[in-house]
This record gives structure tokens, sequence and C-alpha cells, in this order.
């Protein structure tokens, strides 16, 4: 089926538009914009620069994907807006294309939802089923790994990582990363409450596995063992077979440590290395009551 473009929308004759598109009223695609088949973009959508934009995605009223990098150093290169598959961007979503650093390009993977009003900086990387809730800004570089959620109105810093399957609670400003499978809540910085419980439940995750990795927080973050500790421990508790998730969390937090301010990819680099998150991550143990009658 041929794309469906209103009288009303200006499509560029150089964009290259799949089948079965759809370009309702008002909308903007710009001259180099590549859209897979199946995408629906319902009315004063905005598509320009270097943009590529993969099937069955959907852009509601008043997104603009592609623009210009909010950064003074940009020169007006030719960056780009990578976009996958299945992906949802609800209306005022704005996605900027690369600065010229890295690769010089943001990208949004599979399967994610971006609600209202949600912003994604330049040289962002957003993985694959992940939710951005109204008004949530991402500030440039930041990663944010597959099934992280961020609730809405959080704010996160530049060069900052969600882990994989992470969740930030609403109105959160977060200056580091976030490790995989944690439960972050708080205004002004997120304390680690606990595990993702209902999170890592959906995902398919054991209650021996997620007993692991509840266990490792609990000795980091509230007995404050040092991380290289720590992995010992499960090395000998498990006969060095450690499962995959608990690697990755181990992995994590020593990556976040080595960081600047407990920021693993700032360029800025690891100033001062620290053994225990006690100057940087902040938990709150109010929940343990709670997590040894869930036990």
């Amino acid at each position: 089926m041929p794309a469906n473009i209103s009288p009303l929308a200006q499509v560029d004759p150089t964009a290259e538009l799949g089948a079965n598109i759809t370009v309702g009223p008002f909308c903007l695609v710009g001259p180099g914009v590549r859209i897979d088949e199946d995408t629906c973009l319902d009315s004063h959508v905005v598509l320009t620069g270097n943009t590529e934009i993969g099937r069955n995605n959907r852009f509601l009223p008043h997104c603009v994907i592609g623009g210009d990098p909010q950064d003074k150093s940009f020169e007006d290169s030719d960056t780009r807006v990578l976009i996958g598959n299945d992906n949802v961007f609800r209306a005022g979503v704005t996605v900027d294309r690369g600065a010229e650093k890295e690769d010089g390009t943001t990208r949004i993977g599979h399967r994610n939802l971006l609600m209202a009003n949600s912003h994604v900086a330049h040289n962002c990387h957003v993985h694959d089923d992940v939710i951005l809730v109204n008004g949530v800004l991402l500030g440039g570089h930041v990663h944010v790994h597959d099934r992280a959620i961020i609730s809405g109105n959080s704010v996160v810093h530049h060069f900052s990582t969600i882990g994989t399957l992470a969740f930030v609670s609403g109105g959160c400003r977060v200056p580091h990363d976030i490790p995989p499978f944690m439960l972050a809540a708080g205004s002004d910085n997120p304390k680690l409450k606990t595990i993702n419980r209902i999170g890592m439940q959906r995902a398919g995750m054991s209650k021996h596995l997620m007993g692991l990795i509840l266990q490792a927080f609990k000795m980091h973050f509230r007995k404050l063992q040092k991380i290289q500790d720590v992995q010992r421990h499960f090395e000998s508790e498990l006969q060095g077979v450690l499962p995959l998730e608990l690697t990755k969390w181990l992995s994590f937090i020593t990556r976040q440590i080595q960081g600047h301010n407990l920021r693993s990819r700032d360029p800025a680099g690891g100033s001062q290395q620290q053994q225990s998150p006690a100057a940087g991550v902040a938990y709150d143990d109010r929940n343990e009551h709670n997590e040894r009658q869930a036990a």
C-alpha cells in the first residue's frame, strides 16, 4: 500500500517513505528523512535532519524528531537520529540529533514508550522496552538500558546510565548512574530503596535470582562491603558460576565506582575511586522489615 499523505502535509521530495505510511495534516518531513513501512504521523509532527525511522512507529501531535542538538559547540554537521521499530512517541516528545561527539548519533531502540513532553537530548541511547513517563528529561549522552522505567518529571544528568530493569520514581533529579534491577526514589537525590521486585517478576526472573541480587544489594549498599568482597562472596558461594544478571549488576557497580561522580561514562574521568557508596549513591533502609517478611 502506498503512503497516505495529507494534502495539508509538507513532505520533501528527497525523503524516503516506505509502504503504508500515514502522514497527517500539518506534518513536516524534511530532506533526507527515511521512514520504514507501517509508520504513522498523526498531525503536526516534524521530522527533520538526518533521521532514520524503522517500522511500525507512531508519532502523536507536536513531536519534533531530529532537531539540532542543544549544544553550543554544535557546528551544523550531518549528525543523525536512529529509531528502531514499534515505538510510540506521545504528544510533544522531542528527540535531538547527535552533537559532534562520540559517533554523532542519538539512538532509540525498539518497543519504547515515550510519553507526553518527554525529551531525549543529543547522543542519548534509549535501548529497548523502555518507558519514559510524561515530562522526563534526559540530558546529553544518557543511556537507558532495556526495560527501565523513568517516572514523570524526572531529570537525568548528562552521561548518566540507567541500568536494565531499573525503576526511577516520579520527580527525581538523577545526578548519577542507577544500577540495574534497583528501585530509586527521592526528589533531589534518589535513594536506592530495594530491588525492583515487580519489574523483575514481570521479566520472568526467578525468586532465587531475585534473592541473590537483593542479597548483593544489602551487602554493598547497607552493610557497605566493598564490591570486590561482594563478588568474592558469591564466587565462593556459587562455586564460581554466577548468574548473568548478578554478574551484570556487579560489573555495573564496579564501573560506576571508577567513574566521575558515580557516572561510569563521564569523560571527566574518575577523580577519586570510592570503595563504598556511602559518599555517593544513597540507600534507604525503611523497607528492610518488609523485605524480610517478603523473603
